[in-house]
């Protein structure tokens, strides 16, 4: 095998062995293949595709990477969820502690944020103390026990997909659909679940921007999983508007808190609830009522013994940052837009969120929406408010937010939270 051989094959629109996808795989992690060379044959896949075979193929020589974690008896059904990534997307702070609170495990491995959109770890790292850090025995005993863990994958999980990932980042294909499937299932499947939920997001926040492309990726991953044995299903939701009313790590947090207190915005609950339903479905706990779960505090009781038991007081007060800029609306009228990009760039801008893996965060930073889609507005009126420790941010975010609110003299149609179910491959 030689890497130049492989590249030619994919760069003519051919599709690639077994054998060629197990060794090119093995050879980059190992550092054989050089950075240069898997750069033109991630361009080729980007360009002319992969067959269905190919893309289980990839994926299962990424997992074979690195370790495959084996959970073992943890008393609980195992099922986790998975979000494509958007703006204000806090919905497994809520749900892993929902679905705890009805009797199944979820073992979450998350990441950072990257860009525009906001990153799991972040958002919890805002409560003091709190730390991702959690070898595999511990995972199984918190599994048992509030029955549900947040956490960074370890550096065996996958080794693979964290160089290919770096390497699809600054060599401009993201967005190819067997890369993107492949690098999510191959961690999700690695880390040792029974189930999987998906939420593939559609729309101006997120990377999927219209259904067809969304609806591809989802099916892709659905088949995936249950060639590799993980009972999986997708749900394709809407990502043109925020999630909720905050994007922002502490903000994340506070909205998220309110949610399991039985509050909160409408659209949050609801998707917590949809996804939580799907969760308990798959690991066979159809009967249990999410519902009811953040209705009678159960679902917060979970939280609290999840944040404290991973170091972080539930108690304690949540950052917040040292200035605010409130945006006015310029006129009355209808609010028929609010942009998620445009507010995940302002959010990113004032400090939320990293242009690079390795930059830093501002716990506090990011913008609180003081109107929904929809609203009517009147001229002065707020609409959003800035919060970051760097003021100097604040006219770069407002480049980026003021444009993200449309108004019109007629109120908008309704966009629907749900927009497809993918349930078999």
């Amino acid at each position: 095998m030689d890497a130049i051989t492989v590249i030619r094959a994919k760069r003519d629109g051919g599709a690639l062995t077994d054998e060629q996808i197990d060794w090119v795989v093995d050879a980059y992690t190992g550092g054989a293949v050089a950075d240069e060379q898997m750069s033109a044959l991630l361009m080729a896949i980007l360009l002319n595709g992969m067959t269905g075979r190919e893309i289980a193929r990839w994926t299962r020589a990424m997992i074979a990477s690195g370790e495959r974690l084996e959970l073992g008896e943890v008393g609980r059904p195992t099922v986790d969820k998975h979000s494509t990534g958007g703006v204000g997307d806090k919905i497994t702070l809520p749900l892993g502690p929902v679905v705890a609170a009805c009797g199944a495990a979820v073992p979450q491995l998350s990441g950072r944020g990257l860009g525009h959109t906001g990153g799991t770890l972040d958002k919890l790292e805002a409560i003091p103390g709190w730390s991702p850090r959690v070898p595999t025995e511990r995972m199984r005993e918190l599994l048992r026990e509030p029955g549900a863990v947040v956490a960074a994958a370890g550096e065996g999980l996958a080794p693979a997909d964290r160089r290919l990932y770096a390497l699809r980042d600054v060599t401009g294909t993201v967005e190819s659909i067997p890369l993107i499937a492949s690098s999510i299932m191959s961690k999700k499947i690695a880390e040792g679940t029974g189930a999987l939920v998906l939420d593939v997001k559609v729309g101006s926040g997120a990377f999927m921007k219209d259904a067809a492309s969304a609806r591809e990726l989802a099916e892709t991953m659905v088949a995936l999983g249950e060639a590799h044995g993980v009972r999986t299903r997708a749900l394709l939701t809407e990502m043109s508007t925020p999630l909720g009313l905050t994007a922002g790590n502490a903000l994340e947090v506070r909205e998220s808190v309110e949610v399991l207190a039985g509050g909160g915005p409408a659209d949050v609950v609801a998707l917590t609830l949809e996804l939580a339903r799907e969760m308990l479905a798959l690991a066979g706990l159809a009967d249990a009522d999410p519902e009811a779960a953040l209705k009678s505090g159960a679902a917060m009781d979970a939280w609290r013994r999840m944040i404290a038991a991973q170091g972080g007081d539930p108690d304690a007060e949540l950052p917040v940052a040292r200035e605010t800029e409130v945006l006015r609306a310029d006129r009355d009228g209808c609010l028929a837009e609010v942009d998620a990009y445009g507010v995940g760039v302002a959010a990113w801008r004032l400090g939320a969120g990293r242009a690079r893996k390795e930059d830093s965060v501002q716990a506090g930073a990011g913008i609180e929406l003081a109107v929904t889609r929809g609203a009517r507005v009147t001229a002065g009126q707020p609409l959003a408010t800035l919060h970051t420790d760097t003021p100097e941010a604040f006219e770069d975010a407002l480049a980026a937010l003021r444009p993200a609110f449309t108004l019109s003299a007629t109120p908008p149609p309704d966009r629907p939270l749900i927009i497809d179910r993918i349930t078999e491959a």
